[in-house]
């Protein structure tokens, strides 16, 4: 029977999971997810050559610990459970030491638990699900793959605040995130274009969380998302680049205190707290409420923006990239911000963009529009079993 690895990525409000065999080429055998698990959480689940399945999970919030028990029990009753030898995890922050993926030892996650105020509203709940997972699944071995590895080599400049010295060396410095999503969509750049992986290359993560990376040949060279994933663009409830006096101001003059802001800028703001509607962007979209319609303005502004600056730091633009969930479901969001991103030479075709091909440019762009799925399990996946393999390659040590 072949060994199996399973894959346990966390978010805020969702859980993904999937299960590949542990061969060299990652075959699906379960993919799944839980979402909306603060209210009406929901299992989608699916193998090769069956159609996804879906079903209510109850009608009130539920937490991860919970959705972690919940796809186990979808995967013990699919005969997966005795197969699993390793789970890999998606960790938000790894800091300055952890670049590339790494078993999680207790040393490594008390480590990492010391990052949790870089990430409050992920590295808790990464962490937790480990700790769950070890012991669900005492046997297997607990790898956690990095969000911010991907950015760990861009250059000093883009990482870089004006702050003094001595709090860079101290880790205070723009870290990025959705590497993981931006490793992924490299390695497909790379098997479409070659070596170049598509040349110089703008991605647009765009979910509930959104950044844009620029990459030459495949390579991390600047990112939207700084110290913290509030950084950069507008999203759906964190409000992205911010003058810091604002924070200050909330502090000093409205006495807000430091838990209250933190709320306020991760929970109620971006697409929600402009709209006062939804943090949702198909709901802004249908909806006629010029106030949805502001905010959905905002978000293509910022992003168009960000665009040219990202442009600027790679000297140019070959390929536009969209993933993620509205990246790759919203084709109103990509033909406005390629209409924005007009004047480097970007153009859409309308027909293929509807459809939601792969290749949605139009033949007179001079930049390759695409929409790659995002793919971070099997991101994880690859980095876990490599990790593993190095491991085992190691020479033992005599006891």
């Amino acid at each position: 029977m072949t060994k199996a690895l399973l894959v346990l990525n966390a978010g805020s409000s969702s859980l993904k999971f999937a299960v590949f065999g542990r061969r060299a080429e990652l075959p699906v055998l379960l993919k799944g997810s839980i979402s909306q698990l603060g209210h009406e959480p929901r299992l989608k689940v699916g193998s090769p050559g069956e159609a996804d399945c879906e079903r209510a999970l109850g009608a009130g919030p539920m937490s991860p610990g919970d959705a972690v028990q919940a796809a186990l029990a979808e995967l013990r009753g699919r005969g997966l459970m005795d197969r699993i030898v390793i789970v890999g995890h998606r960790i938000v922050h790894g800091g300055q030491t952890f670049t590339r993926p790494t078993v999680l030892d207790r040393l490594t996650l008390d480590r990492l638990r010391h990052l949790a105020p870089l990430a409050p509203l992920h590295q808790p709940y990464n962490l937790d699900i480990v700790e769950l997972a070890s012991g669900l699944l005492p046997a297997a071995i607990q790898i956690g793959a990095f969000d911010t590895a991907f950015h760990a080599d861009r250059p000093r400049c883009d990482r870089l605040y004006g702050l003094p010295r001595r709090l860079s060396d101290d880790g205070i410095m723009a870290y990025g995130f959705h590497g993981l999503s931006y490793a992924h969509v490299a390695a497909v750049l790379r098997a479409r274009y070659g070596a170049s992986a598509g040349g110089r290359t703008i991605v647009a993560h765009l979910g509930s969380g959104a950044s844009l990376c620029a990459m030459d040949a495949g390579r991390s060279v600047a990112t939207t998302m700084g110290f913290s994933a509030l950084d950069g663009l507008v999203m759906s409830s964190r409000c992205g680049s911010l003058d810091p006096g604002i924070v200050l101001h909330l502090i000093r003059e409205r006495h807000m205190s430091a838990e209250v802001v933190s709320e306020l800028l991760y929970e109620q703001s971006g697409l929600l707290g402009v709209s006062e509607i939804s943090g949702d962007m198909q709901t802004l979209l249908e909806s006629g409420d010029p106030r949805a319609a502001e905010a959905v303005d905002l978000f293509i502004y910022r992003i168009g923006r960000a665009i040219g600056s990202l442009a600027a730091a790679v000297g140019g633009l070959d390929t536009l990239v969209f993933t993620a969930g509205i990246g790759e479901n919203a084709p109103r969001v990509r033909q406005l911000i390629c209409e924005a991103a007009g004047w480097l030479g970007v153009s859409i075709d309308p027909t293929r963009n509807e459809r939601g091909e792969t290749s949605v440019g139009s033949a007179a762009s001079d930049v390759d529009v695409l929409v790659i799925p995002a793919e971070e399990e099997r991101a994880v996946a690859e980095g876990a079993l490599a990790c593993l393999e190095t491991v085992e390659a190691q020479p033992r040590r005599n006891a």
